[in-house]
């Protein structure tokens, strides 16, 4: 065999001998022809040999399968950590750099879906101020004005004034109340760990409930929901994002997200969506509650662009006491249902309160924020206290007051309550003592910011954003499925006490419609005024009978006027 010989390969796609055949190859003059070694032609034996069984090896075991899913998974990480890069650049321009050191990440069981976790926030409260310390050694010196209080009866009955009315309610100093704050949180029962789903691109798996704020949880993921367990992570809105009102829905601008990161012990906040409200501007609060408890007040902008040509707002973004707070890019088309996002998630948009007190739009505070947290927190020893509805106590008599009145869909109310009824949902009985009522009056929430209330109220928008959003109806089903777990229970008290620390007003366009029905009334048109002062109209007199003129019908008149006055009963 020739040194030419050996140069050629055969059984290969790309041989010499075809690119021979082809042309490429001339002449075999053009080669240098030179003696190969022993053991380099053996080395070239074998790899000839074993080139071509690798080739065999990957086409059939399908390695180049597994080399392009390797490559694809290089390209996730890789995309992945820029979209981290990504939200950290944009952390940096918000001025949230803390925000995100005391929160973690970390990908959850439900990997399919892109599900992540968003940490709780683990900031330290500061230690209670010095003028709280003072006022708390000056308290013991002062007696209890509520000891002896009883509760009053009920005033008689009143034709003239129909309805709930408020109820003598005793309040201890405001100094005194503020001496008996808890300087510890109150403790969490069962639960003492609370994370947040996050999901980019919420996706629905189940033809009916949620919504992409709500992040669309399944029904086995709600049912879970249920079972206490020490640390839990669950749907609480604001599913887009780990910074509640940056990019979620609900979006709120930089400055304001900032401040409400800010830690304070006590807010007060409401909210108006639509123009719905009038600003009731709250009264009776002390020095101590104005330099130290914010209002803050959610509008989206209709209500803004109101204020703002009514003149209301100032230069410091403030109507009164309140701080208005614009929210833009809401994430409900219904003005009702999007107030039920401050109101139940307040948790997420102030993650450093301690305490908070919710009033619908239309309330106006009048008594200040530490009474009403000592009389209904502190002195109960309550975490969560609401009022109950002042006339019905059972569910279902509440769906269908709901809809008698229009308030929601009446298809979509069948439905929710027919969902609960098959969970076990019962009317309200003398058996469910001491609890007792079913129907809250939701205009007023006051509560404690911790694992378990935060979790209840999780719950709670989570069934009004599955269902409607009347939010009385799923009130007793989330709290009855707590309560079964854990030793924890709420302060429900009389509805005509939360009457006396909130006054309530009417909604815009019924304020509206009387203001314009008594301008109507003050100032009548000019022709009827001039008809009532200048046209006289003659005084019909009676002519006078002679002595033979007989008067008609005098017999018939008499036997009616004495009939009337023997029958009449006033």
């Amino acid at each position: 065999m020739t040194g030419w010989s050996l140069g050629l390969r055969t059984g290969s796609d790309g041989s010499l001998q075809q690119l021979a055949q082809n042309g490429v190859l001339h002449s075999p003059s053009s080669f240098v022809l030179r003696k190969t070694p022993k053991t380099s032609l053996s080395g070239s034996r074998e790899k000839e040999r074993c080139l071509p069984s690798i080739c065999r090896f990957l086409v059939r075991r399908q390695v180049g399968m597994l080399i392009l899913v390797a490559f694809a998974l290089l390209a996730f990480v890789a995309g992945f950590s820029m979209v981290n890069k990504d939200d950290a650049s944009r952390s940096s321009e918000l001025d949230f750099k803390e925000w995100f050191e005391n929160n973690t990440y970390h990908l959850s069981a439900l990997l399919p879906r892109k599900v992540m976790v968003c940490g709780e926030n683990t900031a330290q409260l500061p230690p209670p101020n010095a003028s709280a310390m003072i006022l708390a050694k000056d308290s013991i010196a002062f007696p209890d004005p509520c000891r002896n209080f009883a509760f009053p009866p009920p005033p008689p009955g009143d034709r003239r004034r129909i309805g709930p009315r408020p109820c003598p309610v005793c309040y201890i100093p405001v100094e005194q109340a503020i001496a008996r704050m808890p300087r510890v949180p109150s403790a969490s029962p069962g639960l003492q760990h609370l994370t947040y789903f996050h999901e980019q691109i919420p996706m629905k798996t189940e033809p009916h409930g949620g919504s992409e704020f709500g992040g669309y949880p399944s029904l086995e993921e709600r049912n879970a929901s249920f079972d206490i367990k020490e640390s839990m992570t669950v749907h609480c809105g604001f599913v887009k994002g780990c910074r509640p009102g940056d990019r979620t829905g609900f979006d709120i601008d930089a400055a304001d997200l900032k401040e409400m990161e800010q830690f304070h012990e006590v807010i007060v906040a409401s909210a108006i969506f639509g123009n719905y409200d009038v600003i009731q501007q709250p009264k009776n609060a002390g020095e101590i509650a104005r330099e130290n408890v914010p209002f803050y007040m959610f509008v989206d902008e209709e209500t803004e662009a109101y204020l703002k040509n009514s003149s209301l707002l100032d230069s410091r973004n403030r109507v009164g006491l309140w701080r208005i707070i614009l929210v833009r890019n809401v994430p409900y088309s219904d003005a009702r249902r999007n107030g039920k996002v401050p109101k139940l998630l307040l948790h997420r948009l102030f993650p450093n309160v301690r305490y908070s007190i919710w009033i619908d739009g239309k309330l106006q505070l009048v008594v200040d924020p530490y009474q009403i947290l000592e009389r209904f927190l502190w002195r109960q020893n309550a975490t969560f206290a609401i009022s109950r509805h002042y006339r019905r106590f059972d569910v279902f008599e509440e769906a269908e007051a709901n809809k008698a009145a229009g308030k929601y869909d009446n298809v979509s109310i069948d439905h929710q309550i027919g969902f609960y009824r098959k969970e076990g949902l019962t009317a309200y009985s003398e058996a469910k003592l001491p609890i007792t009522s079913d129907v809250p009056e939701g205009c007023v929430i006051i509560k404690e910011h911790i694992p378990i209330t935060n979790l209840f109220t999780c719950l709670w928008f989570n069934e009004v954003d599955r269902f409607t959003s009347r939010d009385q109806l799923s009130f007793s089903t989330v709290r009855d499925k707590l309560m079964a777990k854990v030793s924890w229970n709420i302060n429900m008290f009389l509805d005509c006490e939360r009457r006396n620390f909130v006054i309530q007003a009417y909604h815009r366009d019924l304020l509206e419609q009387r203001a314009h029905m008594t301008v109507v009334r003050v100032h009548p048109p000019p022709a009827l005024v001039r008809d009532h002062f200048s046209i006289k109209f003659p005084v019909r007199r009676n002519p006078k009978r002679g002595r033979g003129e007989r008067k008609s019908n005098s017999r018939r008149h008499r036997k009616v006027g004495s009939g009337s006055r023997g029958g009449s009963s006033f």
